[in-house]
């Protein structure tokens, strides 16, 4: 089995680098402390071909693999995982438009959704259905125009800060197959906001509550099928646990990146830090579980790429186990900071923050855990 990165997927991994390095790593805490991300910067990435990574060539999209798009999640979180995680929630959801909306939509949203001039969110999330998200209860009823929407989505990334939503909302029964997908842009009527949440991490995002009361939108905002709105999003969730791992593994690498240069320049009882054989020890134990959830995350990027029929589980065990480990390592680099580490100038205390939520959102570990057991059971 050949590991190495192919010289096109190397090539992607250090434009993101470089990327984050240049235009993100120098802005994040400010950013972090404004509650917002200025929208150049989606342009700007969409111009290295971002906006649309697993939307294919024809579509107007960049046709790269889960493999390639976890490369480029790994490499901007090196600089910020907030920034990276919410490109991820732009992708999926771009993804969707392009799989599954109508001709109509395509033409009026897909092309400045890859530009990144329209910003995606994604809406699954109600303050009653986290874990179990099919027991949602917002409502879509059709009317002679389209579609009219009433209920409420929690924890959104982007809320009124995105131009359009793709929200899931019942549309028939109480069951799975009673939920459809559908897209509202902002401005319509009926669409609000609850107030930004004040969070641990990913402070960078603004986070709302989108309110829908009699919410309008035309028929053509429908995606896809009437009743498969549920499949699409658990479809789209196994990408996304995808780059949530390679999130929390690029910044995890960052952590460790700056342990190794503090304890090379620190110095203790007459002698740098990376002499004392166990601060080398908590190195190699960093080192280690990096290096194998690394392994593990592209394996499960590859089961995606091919079809594999255990693929859903391979995004579920890689998100979990890279999520821990990576969380494990960057609170290991903040122990080796010492004080220091806790301070925000170092970088690290806002790495730790930022990388808790990944252990919850695309489905805790614990549902993950869940998706594990079913399949060993099956």
């Amino acid at each position: 089995m050949d590991f190495a990165l192919s010289e096109e997927q190397a090539a992607i991994f250090e434009t993101a680098v470089q990327f984050g390095a240049d235009a993100v790593a120098p802005n994040a805490r400010a950013w972090e402390a404004e509650g917002t991300i200025p929208k150049e910067l989606w342009r700007e990435m969409a111009a290295l071909g971002f906006g649309g990574l697993n939307v294919d060539e024809d579509q107007g999209g960049s046709g790269l693999s889960r493999l390639d798009a976890t490369l480029v999640f790994e490499g901007l979180s090196q600089a910020c995982a907030s920034v990276a995680a919410f490109l991820s929630i732009h992708n999926m959801c771009a993804r969707m438009i392009a799989q599954h909306g109508s001709a109509a939509l395509k033409a009026r949203l897909l092309a400045p959704s890859l530009r990144m001039e329209t910003i995606l969110s994604y809406c699954l999330t109600e303050p009653g259905s986290g874990s179990d998200a099919a027991a949602l209860k917002t409502k879509a009823q059709r009317t002679n125009a389209g579609w009219q929407l009433t209920g409420t989505k929690a924890f959104i990334s982007g809320g009124g800060y995105s131009d359009a939503y793709i929200v899931m909302a019942r549309t028939g029964d109480d069951s799975p197959a009673g939920i459809s997908a559908l897209l509202i842009e902002d401005g319509a009527k009926g669409l609000s906001f609850g107030g930004l949440e004040d969070k641990m991490g990913w402070r960078s995002q603004p986070t709302r509550q989108v309110q829908l009361d009699e919410c309008t939108v035309p028929a053509d905002n429908l995606l896809g099928v009437e009743g498969d709105g549920f499949k699409y999003a658990m479809a789209g969730l196994d990408g996304g646990r995808l780059n949530i791992a390679a999130c929390s593994l690029g910044a995890a690498q960052s952590a460790l990146d700056k342990a190794l240069v503090y304890v090379k320049e620190r110095k203790a009882f007459g002698r740098s830090l990376d002499q004392f054989q166990a601060l080398q020890f908590q190195l190699a134990n960093c080192e280690i579980e990096l290096q194998a959830a690394r392994v593990f995350l592209r394996q499960a990027a590859w089961a995606n790429d091919t079809n594999q029929p255990d693929a859903t589980k391979q995004s579920a065990m890689a998100k979990a186990f890279v999520t821990e480990a990576a969380s494990r390592v960057a609170d290991a680099c903040l122990q080796l900071h010492g004080g220091y580490g806790y301070l925000a100038d170092y970088g690290i205390e806002k790495i730790v923050r930022d990388l808790r939520v990944h252990r919850i959102l695309e489905g805790t570990n614990e549902i993950m855990r869940l998706i594990v057991a079913r399949s060993l059971l099956a």
